[in-house]
């Protein structure tokens, strides 16, 4: 039995991570929409001990008349607020993209959420890969990926001192001595950058937690770059114990050069799951998911992973040759990992790749037993691969009650993972330090 154990995010991705989750007779997409169903799933999410509920965004993505589900979804940072009420321990992560937001906005509203939760939200940190984004926003041009990670680098520098601007004890509320503050504990910014001039403070205290944990989903050279500097927790793509262990010491090594150590980041790869309790009911699972897609479903959700439009190919034809991206500095991640997957696992044709990759899409899957699956998952924890990881229902609520009941408590048994939570924080459950204020030297006087 190991002393060590592995962190877990709950990934929601509603009506189910699989692309044809919504037509599953028992998936009830129609309450995607449901505050009660949404603090259902986070109430079971809690009583799984799960660190954190994650969701994604991305804007821009067109509904089509068989594929909308994925495109049809709610501001997840509005969700976070409404799941905060009913649950107690469990952290909450939203998405928000570092393109197409400003410094102050983001640092304003996941404070409010980490002090509304006591100190359990999260933010995770994109940069918007969707090129229609920039259509929303009335921006002609979407900025290529190296120009996106050189904005979200100083991003995330302003919102940290944004959100320590005002340290928590500075609030004295001195009644008899008719003092509210200590100013000696504020520190404003003078910010000016490439991207940003910020001047002033945060209009909220610091947070019980310091600040929201920081996390981020990104593999390319500037994404671990990025996550070496600020990141507190990373999601990742990775097939093999090999892949996930070379990022693992990369990543890992990059963080000495910024002053930290490498406990200071986790590193927490997405895992596709489908359990049961005998492997062949879990295949028949998977089998069955997969019949519920269209072919011309399939075509589109490949083409969108690699960047050639497939539409009007044979599934059964030969998969073609990738087109080459026109960023030039975009590494194409997921795409390289879907090529390798194909080679590796024999997949020969079009539809033998988008029903492999229909849940996953390029992350880890793993189907079987809670015996099986425990065993892989503890393969990479305890051999450099991952200090934890993002787990992937194929569906809602079925698929993610199964991995409750099925895998935690296996997990469990083999004390890998905590029976109760250590912490009433998000950072103190990832065993994360809590972040310190500024020098009163680098705050200017002047706007005190």
């Amino acid at each position: 039995m190991s002393n060590k154990q592995m962190k877990l995010g709950a990934f929601f991705n509603l009506p189910g991570h699989h692309v044809a989750s919504w037509r599953h007779p028992r998936t009830v997409a129609h309450r995607t929409f449901d505050l009660e169903y949404l603090q259902d799933l986070a109430r079971l999410a809690e009583q799984g001990k799960f660190d954190m509920i994650f969701f994604a965004d991305v804007l821009g993505l067109r509904p089509s008349g068989n594929q909308a589900a994925s495109a049809l979804k709610l501001d997840p940072l509005i969700i976070l607020a409404a799941l905060a009420s009913v649950t107690k321990h469990i952290g909450l992560t939203a998405t928000l993209t570092t393109t197409y937001n400003e410094p102050y906005q983001v640092a304003r509203k996941f404070a409010a959420i980490d002090h509304l939760s006591k100190g359990r939200a999260a933010w995770n940190v994109v940069t918007s890969a969707n090129e229609r984004e920039s259509l929303l926003f009335g921006k002609p041009k979407h900025l290529e990926h190296a120009r996106r990670y050189e904005r979200a680098d100083e991003f995330v520098e302003v919102v940290k001192k944004l959100w320590l601007s005002i340290e928590r004890e500075a609030i004295v509320l001195d009644k008899e001595g008719g003092r509210i503050l200590d100013v000696e504990k504020l520190h404003p910014l003078d910010f000016e950058g490439e991207w940003f001039k910020v001047q002033g403070l945060l209009d909220a205290p610091s947070t019980p937690q310091g600040h929201p944990v920081i996390v981020q989903a990104g593999s390319s050279e500037a994404g671990k770059e990025l996550a070496a500097k600020t990141a507190e927790v990373i999601f990742t793509a990775w097939q093999t114990l090999e892949e996930a262990q070379t990022f693992y010491r990369d990543v890992k090594g990059r963080l000495a050069k910024y002053g930290r150590k490498p406990d200071d980041l986790k590193i927490m790869p997405g895992v596709f799951i489908t359990v049961a309790k005998t492997e062949a009911e879990a295949i028949a699972k998977r089998k069955e998911l997969n019949s519920y897609i269209l072919p011309e479903v399939g075509l589109e959700y490949l083409s969108n992973f690699i960047g050639t439009d497939l539409t009007g190919y044979d599934v059964d034809a030969p998969l073609p040759e990738f087109a080459a991206s026109e960023d030039k500095t975009n590494p194409q991640i997921r795409s390289n990992l879907i090529r390798a997957l194909a080679e590796r696992e024999g997949l020969t044709t079009i539809r033998e790749v988008y029903e492999h990759i229909a849940g996953a899409r390029g992350h880890r899957e793993i189907v079987g037993t809670p015996g099986q699956i425990a065993d892989q998952l503890e393969e990479w924890f305890l051999n450099e691969g991952a200090d934890g990881f993002n787990i992937m229902p194929p569906t809602f609520p079925e698929g993610f009650r199964d991995i409750v009941e099925l895998v935690i408590p296996e997990l469990q048994r083999r004390g890998l993972f905590r029976t109760e939570y250590e912490s009433t924080t998000l950072r103190g459950n990832l065993g994360l330090s809590v972040p310190a204020y500024p020098s009163r030297q680098e705050a200017p006087s002047a706007l005190i």
